[in-house]
């Protein structure tokens, strides 16, 4: 008997494929302008970026979203201290305003959850809305004794355990514990848009 082969339907311009790999540092400029369209240029100040600040991301755990050559969205993720508890920080996560309803963001969480699972993280967290973020299995169910560096709004900061029991009974501040950039990086990164001056 020969098997019914269904039709694949042709892919259209603005369905064209993206990929996603591990994070180069030619990608750099092109994810602060994405993080700046996305965010604003006044990102640097929101609280989650005090996790941030001065730091590496968690090592294989920074990843971009290329489409017809070109960086359309990025995720990192970031050592903490949950309340004394190792976990990862998720952010910030951006996607191209063009490519928005192609499933990408979605892509980028997925592959970083099971990136993060598979060099044997136990959960994390992130500050986000949870309407969104529940349907990678993010609450708010075991964050409710956490705090942060600065504002923010309570249900907001979300966790998921990628290990059974990873987030139980966690309190207390959540702090960096990631390495920390090189002085040099650590100043550019505070002013990318700094240019040396000619002598």
């Amino acid at each position: 008997m020969t098997a019914v082969r269904t039709p694949q339907p042709a892919l259209t311009p603005n369905a064209a494929p993206f990929a996603i790999r591990s994070e180069r540092a030619s990608d750099v400029a092109a994810r602060e302008a994405l993080l700046d369209a996305c965010f604003g240029e006044n990102r640097h100040q929101r609280t989650c970026q005090r996790l941030r600040d001065g730091r590496l991301p968690a090592k294989g755990l920074a990843f971009s979203a290329v489409r017809k050559g070109k960086l359309v969205g990025t995720v990192r993720l970031w050592h903490v201290s949950a309340g004394g508890g190792p976990a990862l920080v998720l952010g910030p996560l951006a996607v191209d305003a063009a490519c928005r309803k192609l499933g990408l963001g979605a892509a980028l969480m997925n592959h970083a959850l099971a990136a993060a699972r598979a060099c044997g993280h136990g959960a994390v967290i992130l500050l986000g809305d949870a309407p969104y973020y529940a349907r990678f299995g993010f609450s708010a169910e075991k964050t409710g004794e956490l705090t942060l560096p600065g504002p923010f709004e309570r249900d907001r900061l979300l966790g998921l355990e990628l290990r059974e029991g990873a987030l139980d009974s966690v309190y207390g501040m959540i702090v960096p514990t990631g390495a920390t950039l090189p002085k040099i990086a650590a100043a550019r990164a505070k002013s990318p848009r700094l240019v040396p001056q000619a002598a």
